[in-house]
């Protein structure tokens, strides 16, 4: 049976190496081939000896989810809906800024949270996702952009012999969040070798404060996640008070405010100068009032933070509207006049679905939980 590579971090592919008689050192050589140059055919790998290649290509394979669509919104936001098998699809967006590109990766197919205003929620929940299913987004993404970019490059360069050299490098990710379809805490030990691959210097060497990990509040898995791998936290909000929590984020039954906060507490022990950042849907009517952002600063005083706030993205049957723009402007402004360092996230390619919350791939559901939604993606 063949284990495909990409399941591997660097210390999972030496012991792999060492059972198969080769030395630990071909790991970092294997990594950089796959991940840094993004090959896939071990005969392009030349450093690598003849023997240790026909090896790998008895016993492994370097596979990725396959691509169902690619789409493009008009802000340049990328979105791609990738098989995992069995009729079950998941999203990926690559959302292109000025000084960064950011990769919104998906963690299972579906999710089990359930949370009353997000499209995955409504899905249900199938399955985790594979350490390979994980990192093959970020491959993928890799891949295609580098291509896509050298073949824009290359049409300028034939129109224009003086384009500077910046214009012919290809764009690459330099951001991952873990915000897509599913739960990322709920896969833990997948997410974090995942998170142990984007942050090697022989893979992709990502800085750990440019890879976020975002979570609706799984308390113990975040106290594991400060010990094992301390990249940045958000954590899902959406309330100041454990009643409306409640309803908005279901797993605030298990897991209330209070004892949340004492984990995003917990969390900063490991690097005091960083901060948690708390995402907050701004849902009309819901918890978009004057109140609700007094009760926040009351509640965050002892947590070093941020807030990100995130205009509502409507979706088939949803219950929820959009809070105004200038409920926004003006609950935005009471948590800085607070001191509370707040953006309000900018909606990207809503118009092809792959905005905050719009994310549902194709799932089958496991939980057989009813109202599946069509996305436009899938027509």
């Amino acid at each position: 049976m063949t284990v495909n590579l990409l399941d591997y971090d660097r210390e999972s592919l030496i012991d792999f190496l060492t059972e198969i008689g080769e030395k630990p050192f071909r790991a970092r050589q294997i990594l950089k081939w796959i991940h840094q140059f993004g090959r896939s055919d071990f005969a392009e790998m030349s450093d690598l000896a003849k023997g240790l290649r026909e090896k790998l290509s008895k016993l492994t394979v370097i596979s990725v989810p396959e691509i169902i669509r690619d789409h493009t919104a008009a802000d340049g936001t990328r979105k791609w809906l990738l098989s995992v098998g069995a009729s079950n699809g998941i999203e990926s967006v690559f959302i292109p800024e000025t000084n960064r590109g950011t990769l919104c990766v998906s963690s299972q197919v579906g999710c089990a949270l359930a949370c009353a205003f997000c499209s995955t929620g409504k899905q249900g929940f199938n399955r985790n996702l594979t350490v390979a299913e994980i990192v093959g987004q970020l491959w993928l993404a890799d891949k295609l952009l580098r291509e896509s970019t050298n073949i824009q490059s290359s049409l300028l360069a034939q129109q224009d012999s003086f384009v500077p050299q910046a214009l012919h490098s290809p764009r690459m990710v330099s951001n991952v969040v873990m915000m897509g379809m599913g739960e990322p805490l709920a896969n833990f030990e997948n997410v974090v070798t995942a998170l142990n691959l984007m942050l090697d210097d022989h893979a992709y060497g990502l800085s750990r404060r440019r890879v976020t990990v975002s979570t609706s509040g799984l308390v113990p898995a975040m106290d594991r996640l400060r010990e094992r791998c301390p990249v940045a936290l958000a954590v899902s909000l959406h309330a100041p008070n454990d009643a409306l929590r409640d309803y908005l984020v279901p797993i605030n039954k298990k897991y209330p405010i209070k004892a949340l906060l004492a984990a995003c507490q917990r969390y900063l022990q490991v690097a005091p100068r960083d901060f948690i950042t708390f995402e907050y849907v701004m849902l009309d009517g819901v918890n978009d009032k004057v109140s609700h952002a007094k009760e926040l600063v009351k509640l965050v005083k002892d947590v070093s933070c941020k807030f990100n706030l995130i205009p509502f993205n409507a979706f088939p049957n949803s219950e929820f509207k959009r809070s105004s723009s200038e409920s926004i402007r003006v609950f935005r402004d009471i948590l800085m006049q607070a001191g509370l360092v707040t953006t309000v996230r900018k909606t990207r390619g809503d118009d092809i679905a792959a905005a905050c919350g719009q994310l549902a791939g194709q799932v089958r559901d496991k939980t057989r939980r009813t109202g599946k939604i069509t996305l436009e993606s899938m027509r």
